[in-house]
């Protein structure tokens, strides 16, 4: 746990890992709690509005019941369980129940289709699926497929033949359940890349990799936990964000966390929410905080009283943190990292400026820099690639059955991520863009990061993504994609008025050449970008 500090400097200097030899996340995020009978843990809100409260000591008990059936049905210590589900109890109480018998949790995001789905299910080579009745049709869909799927579980609904009935094997389970004595280094869960650069890979993560993410849930949140910290987030726990960036690091620390099932996200709703239900803190993808940002006046109608909100995954811009003062009553810290090795730079508003566009300072006890090919970091203000120097306990194990994309992930001892940035004289790092997405335009290389940033200060501006387009003299042009704010009209005026704007305020080299209007832009279902789906419609566009 952070130590507070009336600096960043001596916070970094007073940190000390303390990752024990075994190590195991149920134990850790439920069973630790559950002698205090009545603290609570989860509080869940279904689509109906219906709530539910949990406390650690029941999550305890249910969790020992699964864990049980699970192995009466057959699965061992090392076997793969696939999750699909949403925010749930049941979602909860798979997780525990799996690491508690050693097993490996694989989180898979409802809204994968069947081919998506296939492919993970296959490639993790899992054991077992927990699904619910909506997404178990998918499953059927696959199944001779799969044939190293030998347990199916659904949660509701009837259970058809040969599919194991999720509530039922808990009640047939004995509270009584002695936990795998796992190591820190043990593998715990796969979790599959977002895919904005290729075919999906699945970060293989041990038991410890909660302990490293901390720090970098702690950073951010000003110094969390504090009293009366209540934690929500609208991401999907089917991913790093949702599920070790908030669920695991606040029941490590004993702090409830508020979960809901919402088939998709309602800025207005979103509000209200944080109000019905008193939540302090919050992880807030980027495009949840630019929908929000579009709601008028929310404080007239929602009386909600934040502590703090991180947001990652997409650089903000000046814009929105403005927006967080004025309206949320808070400074917004931005932090980055991503699946592989999460976590390792972020702001921390109680102890630092905020630099509006910077992604903030390494987070105390990782070890991150800017590098060349060669794995020497570079000058400060000189662009390269963000590395994490291993070891560090939040980095992942490797890849799954992958080891040649493992072994291209490191340069020496630097874990690389493919993103690209500069580190300014105080250790501040400005996102430039991905490896992929930078632009060659007359010889000048561009990220589009920056350029993205200044268009989304246009006041007609809600959503924009920048890519090289094809260009037989400058070899690419900047081209942005551009979704306007509800009611502003479309037009050539328009288009002129905010190349200008960016020619201005940039360089004349980076102001866009090509600027289309849309009413949406391509994005992972975690909300980042897809620019190479837009880079690939251009060279299509373009070809001769």
């Amino acid at each position: 746990m952070l130590r507070k500090g009336k600096s960043y400097e001596e916070v970094c200097r007073s940190f000390k890992w303390d990752i024990p030899a075994y190590y195991n996340i149920g134990v850790d995020i439920c069973d630790k709690w559950a002698g205090q009978r009545y603290r609570l843990a989860l509080i869940y809100e279904d689509e109906a509005g219906r709530v539910e409260k949990y406390t650690f000591w029941e999550l305890k008990q249910l969790s020992n019941r699964l864990a049980n059936g699970l192995v009466h049905a057959g699965i061992e210590k090392g076997d793969r369980i696939g999750i699909l589900l949403s925010q749930s109890p049941e979602t909860a109480l798979t997780h525990i129940a799996a690491y508690k018998i050693g097993a490996i949790a694989v989180p898979l995001f409802t809204l994968f289709g069947a081919d998506a789905l296939e492919y993970r299910l296959s490639n993790s080579e899992a054991a077992c699926l927990l699904t619910n009745a909506v997404n178990l049709p998918k499953e059927i869909k696959i199944r001779k497929k799969l044939p190293l799927l030998k347990v199916v579980i659904v949660t509701g609904g009837k259970a058809p033949d040969k599919v194991l009935d999720f509530w039922d094997l808990i009640e047939k389970g004995s509270r009584d359940y002695t936990p795998a004595p796992t190591k820190a280094d043990d593998p715990a869960l796969i979790v599959y890349t977002s895919g904005t650069t290729g075919p999906p890979k699945g970060a293989l993560h041990a038991h410890r990799v909660l302990l490293g993410h901390l720090p970098g849930v702690e950073f951010p949140h000003n110094f969390f936990p504090k009293e009366d910290d209540l934690f929500w987030t609208p991401a999907d726990w089917a991913w790093i964000g949702g599920l070790i960036d908030v669920l695991f690091p606040s029941w490590h620390h004993g702090i409830p966390v508020v979960a809901r099932r919402a088939k998709k996200f309602d800025p207005e709703e979103a509000f209200h929410f944080l109000a019905k239900h008193g939540i302090r803190n919050a992880f807030m993808p980027p495009t949840a905080l630019k929908m929000m940002r579009q709601v008028k006046d929310p404080r007239l109608r929602h009386d909600y009283r934040m502590r703090s909100i991180g947001s990652g995954g997409e650089t903000l811009g000046e814009g929105l943190l403005q927006w967080g003062k004025d309206v949320m009553g808070l400074d917004i810290n931005e932090f980055y990292g991503q699946t592989e090795v999460n976590l390792v730079v972020g702001n921390c508003a109680d102890i630092m400026d905020i630099r509006p566009g910077s992604m903030g300072r390494a987070i105390p006890g990782h070890t991150v820099d800017v590098v060349d090919e060669s794995g020497t970091p570079v000058a400060p203000g000189i662009v390269g690639e963000i590395g994490i120097k291993r070891p560090d306990p939040v980095m992942f194990l490797g890849y799954w059955k992958n080891s040649d994309a493992t072994q291209n992930k490191f340069v020496e001892d630097w874990c690389l991520t493919g993103d690209l940035a500069k580190k300014d004289e105080d250790g501040y790092f400005w996102f430039v863009g991905r490896k992929d997405d930078l632009i060659t335009s007359s010889g000048y290389r561009i990220g589009p990061a920056e350029i993205e940033d200044c268009i989304l200060k246009h006041p007609a501006v809600t959503m924009v993504a920048v890519v090289g387009s094809p260009d037989n003299v400058r070899t690419e042009i900047v081209k942005a994609f551009i979704v306007l704010r509800p009611g502003v009209k479309a037009g050539s005026e328009l288009k002129e008025e905010i190349k200008n704007f960016v020619k201005v305020r940039l360089a004349a080299h980076e102001y866009p050449r090509e600027i289309e209007f849309t009413d949406s832009l391509p994005m992972t279902a975690t909300g980042k970008i897809i620019r190479r789906e837009l880079k690939k419609l251009e060279i299509e566009r373009k070809k001769v």
